[in-house]
């Protein structure tokens, strides 16, 4: 048997390359290409959803806008066109969630500050609260940087249908106060062309590694 082997070693090491080959081809052919889903109203808990979006299935894209940054910039869609962007919802005296996805936002900061195709964008719930000065001093603690980050308040009204009919990221509040918000920890990736294709626990590690990693995969897809 060893004799029939060794007469035979280059045969069998020949076809154990093809194999491998083989397999590895099958492999790369079978293995699932990453996608991101483009998520529209009808995806979501209903409970994020303004009720007069929630039939939507399709073509759902952000709204126009315009905002107040931390530095008294009027920010709006054109600040953000053809960028891939992080969007979440806060307030600056909020002591629960806030100051670990704020915390966890610098890391994406960190992570995107080289790439000129991204950006982040954080949008009071309490705006008569968050005037600019007060956005200008949380911006300063937390080393936001002014040229990838827009710490945004404006109109109550304006915010509350951003954030059910657009992003679909936040919970109604006290039904007797009208635009009255509950923010959740939802961080929320929109792509270039205006779409929400992920939503991340800002709170949680592993999330946003996911989101960072999904960024990337963004980018590639945008080229």
């Amino acid at each position: 048997m060893l004799h029939f082997f060794k007469k035979y070693r280059i045969f069998f090491l020949t076809m154990g390359v093809i194999s491998a080959v083989a397999i590895s081809l099958f492999y790369t052919v079978l293995k699932p290409k990453k996608t991101l889903p483009i998520f529209n109203p009808a995806d979501v808990n209903p409970e994020l959803v303004d009720s007069t979006v929630q039939y939507v299935r399709k073509y759902h894209t952000i709204a126009n806008f315009s905002l107040v940054n931390q530095n008294g910039k009027t920010i709006t869609q054109k600040d953000y066109e053809g960028k891939i962007y992080v969007a979440d919802f806060f307030f600056t005296t909020c002591g629960s969630i806030c100051p670990k996805m704020t915390t966890n936002l610098v890391e994406v900061q960190k992570a995107i500050g080289n790439n000129p195709k991204v950006m982040l964008l954080s949008h009071s719930v309490t705006p008569e609260i968050d005037s600019v000065p007060v956005l200008k001093a949380y911006a300063i603690k937390h080393r936001v940087n002014d040229a990838k980050w827009n710490l945004v308040t404006g109109d109550k009204k304006e915010i509350y249908a951003l954030a059910r009919k657009s992003y679909l990221a936040v919970k109604l509040g006290k039904p007797s106060e009208l635009y009255d918000m509950v923010h959740t920890e939802n961080f929320v990736l929109v792509d270039a062309k205006r779409r929400v294709r992920g939503f991340y626990d800002g709170t949680k590690k592993e999330d946003i590694e996911k989101l960072i990693a999904d960024i990337e995969f963004l980018c590639k897809e945008d080229q």
